[in-house]
């Protein structure tokens, strides 16, 4: 998949989201007229902003000194300073990191940028405080650019599961096997970047690389920490413990969401797109999952990602209908009967030859081929 170093080549060509682009931009024009400059740390480049041009030029949270932030409003800058005491930068260029969010595991979970972030959210959503809700707003569009300047090429695949699955189980054990299988087909593996079934994708793409055993071996020590309860800090150290032991893993993208904040992001997706806005997330995640989607068996997350996905292609309002693989039939005939419903709606429609219920996780990344054709 494509990751950062790719990022300066697809993204809005003026947009500057690092010092380097920064400082490229003022060498090759001597001028930043028109461009926009999203959370760059400017402290220490008074000089070229004293001597450069900014007239139309939009600062969003880019720390600077009083004289240069002075200069440039007085240029004909528009500067939206960075927001004091707040656990995430809401104009943040670039997606998270699994590092960033877990940013002083040591000291325990709850002093993570990801734990304090959700302690924000839990104090203000319910305020109705207009200042609150337009941070989380602007965000979860920042989230959104970065997620869209990360992927343009890609061949993206979802796979939706539930979050309750256990490390150390076959089915667990399986769900990894499956992202290694599709990210080694060269499709980018995208999930809700949560526990369980979603952690099981990313932990595969992230095992692509390697020889077979390094999954298996993974498996077994990640299975000492079944799940993030009682410990999140326990469930999230023995990830970093395997990141640790197999550096440079393959990349693949979560989509968490703090809506669902007793649910911490998984350490293994290299990019992590996280959400306030569960909505926003839902629908992003599953938009761009252009290459089809892999259903685990889960309750009503993944129900209702079954039908946030069958709408569109029913419709054919993002064009041509992707595939849609449900895995488990027992699960969706009988404990919950989503296939019947789902293969009533493809009925005459071009999204029937999408659509696809298999029994064994085995058999999805084959299902997934056929349904492209």
């Amino acid at each position: 998949m494509q990751t950062s170093p790719a990022h300066a080549a697809h993204h809005d060509d003026r947009e500057i989201e690092t010092l380097e682009e920064f400082d490229a931009v003022v060498s090759a024009r001597g001028a930043l007229t028109g461009f926009r400059v999203q959370a760059v740390d400017l402290t220490d480049r008074t000089r070229e902003l004293l001597a450069t041009d900014t007239a139309g030029t939009v600062f969003l949270g880019c720390p600077m000194r009083e004289n240069a932030a002075a200069k440039i409003r007085h240029d004909g800058a528009l500067v939206f300073p960075p927001v004091p005491g707040l656990p995430f930068d809401p104009y943040r260029g670039l997606l998270y990191s699994p590092d960033e969010l877990f940013d002083g595991l040591d000291k325990g979970y709850e002093q993570t940028p990801d734990a304090l972030a959700y302690a924000w959210f839990q104090r203000t959503k319910a305020d109705r405080d207009i200042y609150a809700s337009t941070l989380r707003a602007v965000h979860d569009d920042a989230v959104s650019d970065a997620l869209d300047e990360l992927l343009p090429g890609a061949r993206v695949v979802g796979v939706m599961g539930g979050h309750a699955m256990a490390r150390g189980t076959e089915e667990y054990a399986g769900a990894a096997r499956l992202g290694r299988e599709l990210a080694r087909a060269g499709l980018t593996v995208a999930t809700g970047g949560g526990p369980g079934a979603m952690e099981a994708a990313n932990l595969g793409a992230y095992a692509a690389p390697f020889e077979d055993a390094m999954l298996d071996d993974a498996c077994e020590l990640l299975g000492a920490t079944p799940s993030f309860t009682p410990s999140i800090t326990d469930w999230a150290r023995a990830a970093f413990e395997v990141r640790v032991r197999w550096p440079r893993g393959g990349g693949s993208v979560g989509i968490p969401t703090w809506f669902y904040g007793h649910e911490p992001p998984n350490a293994f997706a290299s990019h992590i797109a996280k959400y306030f806005a569960n909505a926003t997330r839902e629908d992003g995640l599953l938009a761009r999952c252009n290459a089809g989607v892999v259903f685990l068996p889960g309750a009503a997350g993944t129900v209702q990602e079954i039908f946030d996905n069958a709408t569109p292609n029913y419709y054919e309002s993002r064009g041509e209908p992707t595939p849609m693989v449900l895995v488990n039939r027992a699960h969706w005939t009988e404990r919950l009967p989503t296939w019947p419903l789902l293969q009533a709606l493809a009925r005459e429609r071009s999204m029937e030859a999408r659509i696809a219920l298999v029994d064994r996780i085995e058999e999805a990344p084959e299902a997934l081929k056929r349904l492209a054709m």
